[in-house]
């Protein structure tokens, strides 16, 4: 078991928990409805009812927002010195962003973190097709066609 703040300083595995959320966000898309006429910052004018989506999926994958190895999984691009260093929640909203941010976002990757760690430690994972990248599936939640199918072993440090 690792402690609370054992957990708070895993700061590699938090980068590539974001990195994995920022390519496969569990909800792809997101509508809201604009209470009242606004501006968005480009000009764009949204009218009072009118439904804005924005597609955290496609966000992921921008290379004006990312770079140019946008599609390549990276955790260090969320590092600095060794440390993980929050993006803005508008360019990576996966829990959304402003007063509607997230309650337990931290409580969120606290308890993905302690999941890794406990698998990890007792397992070990091999994803069957690797190589191959899985379809997708739309829905209200960002799934694989077919789920991901792998092999999973004792951990060697748990052979004994």
């Amino acid at each position: 078991m690792f402690s609370y703040e054992e957990l708070k300083e895993m700061h590699y595995l938090h980068a590539a928990i974001s990195e994995t959320m920022r390519l496969y966000p569990p909800v792809p898309l997101d509508t809201r409805v604009c209470l009242n006429d606004d501006v968005l910052l480009d000009g764009t004018v949204i009218k009072k009812n009118w439904f804005m989506t924005y597609h955290t999926y496609a966000m992921g994958r921008m290379e004006n927002l990312w770079g140019k190895d946008c599609t390549n999984f990276k955790p260090e691009r969320w590092l600095e010195n060794g440390v993980y260093g929050k993006e803005s929640p508008f360019l990576f909203p996966v829990f959304h962003a402003g007063p509607r941010t997230c309650l337990g976002k931290d409580m969120a990757y606290i308890q993905m973190k302690s999941i890794v760690v406990c698998v990890r430690e007792r397992f070990e994972i091999d994803a069957v097709d690797r190589d191959t990248c899985p379809e997708h599936l739309l829905s209200l939640t960002l799934r694989m066609k077919g789920g991901l199918p792998v092999r999973i072993r004792p951990s060697a440090r748990n052979a004994t």
